[in-house]
């Protein structure tokens, strides 16, 4: 493997960041039902982003940051990473979440670098608001294009893993496409598929 692409939510880390985010809030459960419709591929990526971001409109940024810097990674994650860069694969995060839990978990998890979105504030609260590198559901597909391209490596190098339905437009570029505790829609375009929680299992899978 010469790139390996990894989501972020429910996959290196156990959860999903909005819905943390929610919870302060009181709104943990409603926003929980749109990113599951999200990644169920029930609900457009963008209306369902920008629907959810929008109900923590008001949260302080700095409340915001303390939930990253806590969130909880998933089994085997840092270890995974290392290995994979230990055979000579750039490591890259892609998340339709936000750029505040992707960033953090760089500086921990240890992946090359991250593509996300992010949260727009002013006077230290949310708007509401959010943009970035990842809003659509093809922005992944469009991204890991570009990055191949970049990199000079063709798509029988590239490992690409995923949960949820906005995952699938990266699968489609990759021809080892790993599903992690994944939703039906995705793991029919997998061909790895993984129902345990532990990260590490990736390695014994793969040719590295």
């Amino acid at each position: 493997m010469k790139l390996c692409v990894f989501d972020f939510d429910s996959t290196l880390m156990d959860g999903e960041t909005i819905d943390f985010f929610a919870e302060p809030l009181g709104l943990k459960e409603k926003v929980a039902t749109i990113t599951d419709k999200a990644m169920q591929g029930e609900m457009d990526f963008f209306e369902s982003l920008t629907e959810r971001v929008g109900l923590l409109k008001g949260l302080d940024f700095s409340l915001v940051e303390e939930i990253c810097s806590q969130l909880p990674y998933m089994p085997g994650a840092k270890e995974t990473i290392a290995e994979l860069k230990k055979s000579g694969a750039t490591v890259v995060c892609f998340s339709g979440g936000f750029r505040t839990a992707t960033t953090f978990g760089k500086e921990i998890l240890g992946y090359d670098a991250d593509f996300s979105n992010v949260l727009h504030h002013k006077d230290g609260k949310l708007t509401g608001l959010v943009g970035g590198d990842m809003m659509f559901d093809f922005s992944k597909g469009d991204m890991i294009q570009r990055l191949q391209q970049i990199l000079g490596i063709s798509r029988a190098d590239t490992m690409v893993v995923g949960d949820g339905a906005n995952d699938r437009s990266m699968f489609a570029h990759a021809d080892t496409r790993v599903a992690f505790c994944a939703k039906e829609i995705l793991k029919k375009e997998a061909n790895i598929i993984i129902e345990n929680k532990d990260l590490t299992e990736i390695l014994s899978k793969v040719n590295l």
